[in-house]
């Protein structure tokens, strides 16, 4: 067995396609064949479901596949664990954030870039079952995401930040006079969230919940920009996190109202898998980067 047949088993896993995972590999389509082929009689197993095209892998190549990646991750490691010593801190780190956390990106990518400049970031807008999977699949270093509402696995963690919530309705509307609002008034409004696969959704939904109410949106969104641009519609509200309004302002003709009873938080920060050693650049990262606290925030008027 050597790493290369297991690299191309990995990009046969994210391309699902033999040529395209060649193409990937930078070889032919017949000789990554013949090499995950050599990996199966090596191993005495059937790795992939044949057929004229691919189909997926048998439950013994599904057991190999996640060996494989954590073998390709730890001779990554290796390599940087060298680099590092010979050369300094460089390479290549990918990072994964919940769209709600991404105005705060920056405040996390600057410093470290400042720091390590031989070093790459690669930064992804997912969600965090997404970021979860990345780290368990090896194909994210880093995640930024909520650390106390729904259960992490096999990750190590650090607090970055507390996301609080407002409602950003239009000025001239019947809370322009306002500064706060409660849940339950806001649940009986047309509002725009994010869509249920975001957890920022479900967090919301929680907090309806937990005042024995629902929410009724109006409409749903992937995107934290569509609910800014959409609360300027007459008629409609959305639920942002202050940090968004913080860093970007609050759009012209809105308000943002505090939503209190209960005054809600939830905790992002950063997670890197909970293996040892843990890759050079995911250390680095996490070690150096601090808590961001309201008073480092760039502070905007959220009201007018």
């Amino acid at each position: 067995m050597i790493i290369r047949q297991l690299v191309y088993l990995d990009a046969l896993a994210r391309e699902k396609h033999f040529r395209r995972a060649a193409e990937a590999c930078h070889v032919s389509q017949p000789t990554l064949s013949a090499a995950i082929v050599q990996l199966e009689e090596e191993l005495g197993v059937l790795i992939v479901e044949r057929g004229r095209r691919f189909q997926g892998f048998t439950k013994e190549g599904e057991v190999v596949l996640a060996h494989a990646r954590r073998i390709l991750a730890e001779a990554e490691v290796m390599k940087d664990s060298i680099a590092e010593l010979r050369e300094g801190v460089s390479g290549r780190i990918r990072l994964g954030a919940i769209p709600t956390a991404l105005p705060m990106i920056a405040h996390i990518t600057a410093p470290f870039s400042e720091r390590y400049p031989a070093v790459s970031l690669t930064v992804l807008s997912l969600t965090s079952q997404e970021i979860q999977q990345g780290i368990d699949d090896f194909e994210l270093d880093v995640g930024l995401t909520y650390l106390d509402n729904e259960p992490l696995d096999r990750v190590i963690s650090k607090p970055i930040y507390q996301e609080s919530y407002v409602l950003l309705t239009r000025e001239d509307g019947p809370f322009g006079a306002r500064d706060t609002i409660t849940w339950a008034e806001a649940a009986e409004q047309k509002l725009c969230l994010l869509t249920g696969d975001m957890q920022n959704r479900r967090i919301i939904d929680g907090i309806f919940r937990s005042v024995g109410t629902a929410p009724r949106p109006m409409i749903e969104t992937n995107s934290i920009f569509n609910l800014c641009s959409h609360a300027g519609i007459q008629g409609v509200a959305s639920i942002v996190s202050l940090q968004l309004l913080e860093f970007f302002g609050v759009p012209l003709g809105t308000r943002a109202l505090s939503l209190v009873e209960p005054e809600a938080q939830r905790t992002i920060g950063l997670i890197v898998a909970d293996r040892q050693p843990v890759a050079p650049l995911a250390r680095n990262l996490l070690m150096m980067t601090k808590p961001v606290t309201d008073a480092g925030l760039p502070r905007r008027p959220i009201v007018r």
